[in-house]
């Protein structure tokens, strides 16, 4: 599914454009996945009904971490980001030993509906199973067909350190890697999908292993706009201590999105 040839011809390159990348290390591929695969994969893909547990900090947004039961085409292509294959290249462009949690826990298909939004935030860091495993890399794949910069929805990278932000467009085969770090805020305004469309993506993450924990464990740290409400504002700040709370005595629920 991966179109790993084209990758590894260009290995010294793709390293480049990551380290070097504004506000924060990130790299755009596109064709990333052999065209005809994955608009099989498209095609085999339901409208979800799961919803995301982002609260309110995302409408309209839903999830399906156990995708690859969808089609073939969706195991072959959870299969090649596991890969040993893949992991080799994802430790040249970062210049890191890290690798995709062959898991994928908190990862899979994700689906925005009609005005669907994510605020701004930072992903958890540590893995919440496996405890020293460090959070590095955000992959996200975009199944966005014939996507227009007019349905927006553009994935927004901004580095808390300067405030410093961009958008990235979400055109279908695209994959966007993006440095996962205690500065690294992302997500997408509200979306303007013509009727019966909706904003999908695949995301993947990979990690390094710590010996040593660097920060403090955390779950999301969400950063809701200046003109979101009191209330929203109020469970931002306390949104580690509550969800850390629930998780110790009900457990984590973010595998359960199958």
């Amino acid at each position: 599914m991966i179109n790993f040839e084209a990758l590894e011809a260009q290995l010294d390159t793709l390293q480049h454009s990551y380290l070097a990348a504004q506000p924060f290390p990130h790299l755009v591929i596109d064709n990333f996945c052999d065209t005809q695969k994955l608009e099989r994969a498209y095609a085999s893909i339901p409208e979800l009904s799961n919803k995301s547990r982002d609260y309110a900090f995302a409408n309209n947004k839903f999830e399906k971490s156990n995708y690859r039961e969808l089609g073939p085409e969706l195991m072959e292509l959870y299969q090649d980001l596991s890969s040993d294959r893949f992991n080799k290249i994802l430790c040249h462009i970062t210049a890191k030993k890290v690798f995709v949690d062959p898991k994928n826990h908190g990862g899979g298909l994700h689906q925005g509906k009609k005005n669907s939004f994510l605020d701004m935030h930072l992903d958890f860091n540590y893995h919440p199973l496996q405890k020293n495993w460090y959070r590095e890399l955000n992959l996200l794949l975009y199944l966005n067909k014939d996507w227009k910069p007019e349905y927006k929805g553009g994935l927004v990278i901004k580095d808390l350190r300067t405030n410093e932000q961009t958008e990235l467009d979400v055109p279908f085969n695209r994959l966007i890697i993006q440095q996962c770090a205690p500065y690294t805020l992302h997500g997408y305004y509200m979306t303007n999908f013509p009727e019966g469309r909706f904003r999908t993506s695949i995301a993947t993450y990979a990690y390094q292993v710590h010996e040593h924990l660097i920060e403090t464990p955390r779950t999301t740290d969400w950063f809701p706009g200046k003109d979101a409400s009191v209330m929203k504002k109020l469970l931002a700040k306390n949104y580690n201590f509550l969800v850390q709370t629930k998780n110790k005595f009900f457990g984590s629920g973010t595998a359960k999105n199958q």
